[in-house]
């Protein structure tokens, strides 16, 4: 898993986005097709380990692409932790996770924030914007 945050953090915004997204269309796949025949105890101890991996991976960090990439590990696990109980759940969250992170990737390289400290300074330029 700890390879992620570090190629996602090298590549182009682009290459992240299909690191995080396109790329887990095909292993995502394969276990739906198998999920009939998982070992139930095995694949939820590994998908609390993705998800305790990615969520303290992420703790620390400042730059957004790195906290994009934990979280991607995170999600991961808890759609594996779904898989053997309901699959097309799995499928639904896939989709709507490749939404969201699509248009967190679009708006990150719009404003062309890398870390938390710009992308903080970028919602001070939006001081016409009152709360509701």
């Amino acid at each position: 898993h700890f390879w992620v945050p570090e190629v996602t953090q090298g590549t182009p915004l682009t290459s992240g986005l299909l690191l995080l997204t396109w790329q887990k269309l095909a292993p995502i796949s394969i276990m739906y097709q198998i999920s009939p025949s998982l070992n139930v105890s095995l694949l939820l101890t590994l998908s609390i380990l993705s998800i305790m991996a990615g969520s303290w991976g992420g703790l620390n960090q400042t730059q957004l692409r790195k906290i994009l990439a934990y979280s991607s590990i995170t999600h991961m696990g808890w759609m594996m932790a779904v898989l053997p109980y309901n699959p097309n759940m799995t499928i639904l969250n896939l989709t709507i996770y490749i939404i969201l992170t699509t248009t967190a990737f679009l708006l990150l390289n719009l404003n062309s924030s890398t870390t938390t400290l710009l992308l903080s300074r970028t919602w001070n330029k939006l001081t016409w914007l009152t709360p509701l």
